[in-house]
């Protein structure tokens, strides 16, 4: 099979959907050296500049498509229309699509990655154009896509629950895994490092995630604003939207000196966080996964989660679980665990053994299973 894959969002500073098309991409080249992969620097809409920070794995059957067309070159293709843009784009047998795009205009198979749906169970928590692109991307997925993989059993729900015409059968769950640059960290010398260039102190309590809504950091400071112990509350991640007072709230608490915000941070720093915090806490509302419970676990983190959505099918008994509305509920969790080593260490012993439940092998071996069954599908319009 030739198989055109999407890894538009993989340059540098990727969030979800860019880990994930980073991570299968990566162990598809070490599980399958038979297909032949086209790899999409941009793709649809997503379009970033830095489309040349784009690598592809070092592998002979993964070529990088567009070489040697400009960026510009590139956007007028993808808003040309064409009837079949097929040739154009390398006469795949099978497009992956990794960005909530779900393009119709070709003549290959559609494989299509449902990460979640908030943008309609939770449309304040996100911006309009937010909100229209991933509709426009899930609806034409649920009309055109010959095979979806969700990220999880509730997300696979989701997806039925709105768009109940879909064939189940055509959905394949695919859980994630962490990254392996996230990873336990030992070395004193580097936890001193990273503590001295943001300023931390050991035993802080830990928010990872883009700042927005969705992520729920009110809850976390206020929740934090309760507390009597000296802890600091780390909060690390790159902006996203309709939070940027966030900080000025921290301000008007009196707290600013207690809350560190340090912006989008590199892997190596994001392990030695996690590895050093009291307690990773993530209130999310809704998750379609949750990426950063299970890389807290990987790094033996002791973690407070949101109940919501796809969180428990992360944590399951690891995991000390709160009311995303509730900040009564937080801070239980929150002085439970301050005042209890040995709580703490039997969360973080729980961590590692659940984190080991979850790999990119087996996500690559999913993926891979589901390209070749699509491949002999007919459109399950046409069935």
């Amino acid at each position: 099979m030739r198989i055109g894959f999407d890894v538009s969002q993989t340059a540098e500073e990727k969030a979800g959907c860019g880990y994930v098309a980073d991570q299968l991409i990566r162990h598809l080249a070490l599980l399958d050296p038979q297909n032949e992969y086209l790899l999409y620097p941009t793709f649809y809409k997503y379009r970033d500049p830095a489309y040349h920070k784009v690598t592809a794995p070092a592998a002979p059957n993964m070529k990088m498509h567009f070489n040697g067309v400009s960026f510009r070159e590139m956007v007028h293709g993808w808003e040309t229309r064409m009837e079949d843009r097929s040739a154009w784009l390398g006469s795949p047998d099978i497009i992956h699509s990794n960005n909530f795009s779900c393009i119709k205009d070709h003549q290959a198979r559609t494989v299509f990655v449902i990460y979640d749906i908030a943008f309609l169970v939770y449309p304040e928590f996100t911006s309009e154009e937010n909100r229209l692109v991933c509709f426009d991307g899930l609806f034409n997925a649920s009309i055109y896509a010959d095979h979806c993989i969700a990220i999880s059993e509730y997300t696979k729900n989701a997806f039925l629950q709105y768009f109940p015409h879909y064939p189940e059968e055509r959905v394949t769950v695919m859980y994630l895994g962490t990254r392996p640059t996230i990873s336990p960290v030992q070395d004193e010398s580097l936890k001193r490092k990273v503590f001295k260039k943001y300023g931390l102190r050991d035993d802080f309590w830990l928010g990872i995630g883009t700042i927005e809504p969705r992520k729920n950091y009110r809850l976390l400071i206020d929740a934090f604003c309760e507390l009597t112990d000296s802890r600091q509350l780390v909060i690390a991640g790159g902006k996203g939207w309709l939070e940027s007072d966030l900080g000025d709230k921290v301000a008007s608490m009196g707290i600013q000196d207690r809350v560190k915000f340090l912006g989008y941070v590199s892997d190596e720093d994001l392990s030695v966080l996690y590895s050093s915090c009291c307690a990773f806490i993530y209130p999310s509302f809704y998750e379609g996964f949750g990426l950063p419970v299970l890389e807290a676990m990987s790094c033996g983190a002791a973690v407070i989660s949101s109940s919501s959505s796809s969180l428990p099918e992360v944590g399951g008994d690891a995991v000390l679980y709160v009311d995303p509305y509730s900040r009564d509920s937080l801070i239980e969790k929150m002085q439970l665990l301050a005042g209890n080593p040995q709580l703490q260490q039997e969360l973080r012993r729980k961590s590692m053994e659940r984190a080991k439940l979850f790999s990119w092998q087996a996500a690559a071996q999913a993926v891979l299973q589901v390209y070749e069954k699509t491949i002999h599908m007919k459109p399950w319009y046409e069935e």
